[in-house]
């Protein structure tokens, strides 16, 4: 019975890896839209979104399954839960890079500076959900709190993009509507690290038990 359960559990970890590098995936794809226009890039991204939703919906079912018939100790029981929960952050991830492709519809194509630091967001979003699901199969608490500390590096770097797009306005060195449609964009990448800090969190729990009661909140600015 032991047995079977770990083969599920290692089971469970590979496809939980296998829905984060389809959300880092996401989040470059759209990223590089910003500064590439381009209609099968736009397309990829949707289509890896559709396949992140059909990845929630399998993992969903495969952790109830897991819970209600192999009956796990407390351990098992918080690792499984846990896993359900991330599968849920997971999702809302592709959601924002969905919804940053589709606010580059909007975005004209001339040269901006600030876009340097929506990358540099776009590469520690995809650095802090990598991490996540890494501290999740390998059980490391040390690296599931690193994400968390990491958070603060997309925030600042949302300052940044944010003072940098407010002088550009003042100049007249990008239009105002571009800069607020790239502000958004900045701010979607933001949210990821959010849901970013939650898969981490929930790391936290299934090692410890215990989890901090402070989900980050979706605001705006």
């Amino acid at each position: 019975m032991r047995q079977q359960l770990d083969k599920q559990l290692n089971r469970l970890h590979v496809e939980l890896i296998k829905m984060g590098s389809l959300c880092e995936k996401a989040i470059s794809l759209s990223a590089k839209l910003l500064v590439q226009r381009s209609d099968s890039i736009m397309r990829e991204v949707f289509a890896v979104d559709s396949e992140i939703d059909t990845k929630e919906k399998e993992l969903e079912s495969f952790c109830m399954m897991l819970l209600l018939q192999q009956q796990p100790v407390a351990k098992d029981f918080r690792e499984v839960s846990a896993a359900l929960k991330m599968v849920s952050d997971l999702e809302r991830i592709g959601d924002q890079a969905a919804d940053i492709a589709d606010l580059s519809r909007y975005i004209k194509g001339e040269t901006v500076h600030g876009l340097l630091h929506i990358n540099d967001m776009a590469s520690a979003t995809v650095k802090m959900v990598t991490e996540s699901v890494d501290a999740f199969v390998k059980a490391d608490l040390l690296l599931a709190r690193k994400v968390m500390e990491d958070d603060d590096i997309v925030d600042e770097l949302f300052n940044r993009v944010r003072g940098e797009l407010i002088q550009m306005i003042q100049v007249k060195q990008i239009e105002a509507e571009t800069a607020i449609d790239l502000l958004m964009a900045a701010k979607y990448l933001e949210r990821i690290g959010d849901h970013a800090v939650n898969l981490a969190e929930w790391v936290e729990y299934s090692i410890t038990g215990a989890r901090k009661n402070n989900e980050h909140q979706q605001n705006m600015w």
